[in-house]
């Protein structure tokens, strides 16, 4: 497989937003809490990278597919994980 330098670049961009998720998720881990992180917000960005996800795949794009399919992955990890701690720690 060959990749042009715009895909390349693609990529790269791709890594680096969506590694960036991967503290906030290993904090909300550590602390078993996501009491800081905003619900609404946190929705509306899944929202949003699932539709890039549907738009990558429409137009055939790997480093908007990988990169959108991995940050969803993510991001909802993060929401499961803070609808699941909050609700535990409310009945604390």
């Amino acid at each position: 497989m060959h990749l042009s330098l715009v895909e390349m670049i693609g990529f790269a961009a791709a890594f680096c937003t969506t590694v960036s998720f991967v503290p906030q998720l290993v904090r909300v881990l550590q602390l078993r809490s996501a009491r800081d992180i905003s619900l609404g917000m946190f929705l509306l960005f899944s929202l949003g990278v699932f539709l890039w996800l549907v738009y990558g795949l429409s137009i055939h794009s790997m480093p908007v597919i990988v990169s959108n399919a991995v940050t969803l992955l993510l991001s909802v990890s993060i929401l499961i994980l803070k609808l699941r701690f909050d609700r535990a720690n409310r009945s604390r």
